[in-house]
Parts: C-alpha cells; structure tokens; sequence
C-alpha cells in the first residue's frame, strides 16, 4: 500500500515537474537530470511492487510464444538466443519498437522470463516497455508482433510507433 502511494507521488510530481519547467526557467539539462533521477526512482518501485514483476516486465502471449518458436526454428537460431526488445527513435508517433534475435546479453541488459521466452531489454528502453503484452496477430489487418503498451499515450495507424 505505501509503495502504491509513493509511486502515485512520485509518478505525479515527474508530470508536475515536466509541466513546471518552462515556468520557472530550469535548464533543460537540470531538467533531464531530475527526471532520469525520477524515472528511476518510478522503475524500481514498479519492479519491487510485485515479486513476479521480475518475471513480467513484459508479457507473451501464448500466439506470440508460438510464433517465436516458430521463427527461431525456421532461422536456425540456437538455444542462446532470446527476444530483444527496445524502444528506437523515430517512426510517425516518435518512438518506434524494435524486436530482434540476439545471443548476447549485455551488462546494461535487463532480462525477463515469460511461458518460457525470455526477453532482453536494455535499461534505457525499460521505463517505456514495463508492463507491455507482446502479441501476435495473423488477421486481417495484417501478419506481425504487436505490443499492447499501457504507458503509450497515443500510437500511429500502423502500430509500430508510439509517443508517451
């Protein structure tokens, strides 16, 4: 419960900041400054909230399981690869998702289990993908990996970009 409030807090002084900023003149770098430190302080009250937060930073669907084996298969991956998943720059909502195979876990890597997939995130990208379900869809609207992300303020027609 103590933990929910101080993440509400802190969650609504970061927006309050952001808001303020401008008004009393603080340089764009101490602005940055503040808010890293803010958004840190948010990611690890969102991970300690729940002991099996760890396990489900980012959720699979049993759909995008499947098709995750599939593709692993079909591309002669080995065991050793595992999803990476980070947010780039760029696309028509200014964030865009990007999904690859990787074998190689780096030290700013952080990563996470889900129905036996595991995904590697890079700590920069985390803030944005905490609690994102990874879906695969195969209708009419178009064959792909969707991410359903609950910190996205607004998506682009396509789906594969974002804004927060």
């Amino acid at each position: 419960m103590l933990k929910d409030c101080l993440f509400n807090k802190i969650q609504y002084s970061r927006n309050l900041f952001k808001i303020q900023h401008s008004k009393f003149n603080i340089s764009a770098k101490n602005f940055l400054r503040v808010n890293s430190v803010l958004d840190a302080v948010i990611l690890r009250l969102y991970l300690s909230k729940n002991s099996k937060t760890q396990s489900t930073m980012i959720s699979v669907t049993d759909k995008a399981k499947s098709r995750i084996d599939e593709l692993i298969k079909a591309e002669g991956y080995t065991k050793d690869h595992n999803v990476r998943v980070s947010v780039k720059g760029g696309g028509c909502s200014g964030l865009m998702y990007d999904l690859t195979f990787d074998d190689k876990i780096s030290p700013s890597d952080q990563v996470f289990e889900d129905k036996g997939v595991k995904i590697m995130v890079d700590k920069k990208s985390l803030l944005y993908l905490a609690g994102t379900v990874l879906e695969f869809s195969d209708g009419l609207n178009g064959k792909g990996f969707q991410f359903i992300n609950p910190n996205a303020s607004r998506t682009c027609g396509c789906g594969e970009s974002f804004a927060v």
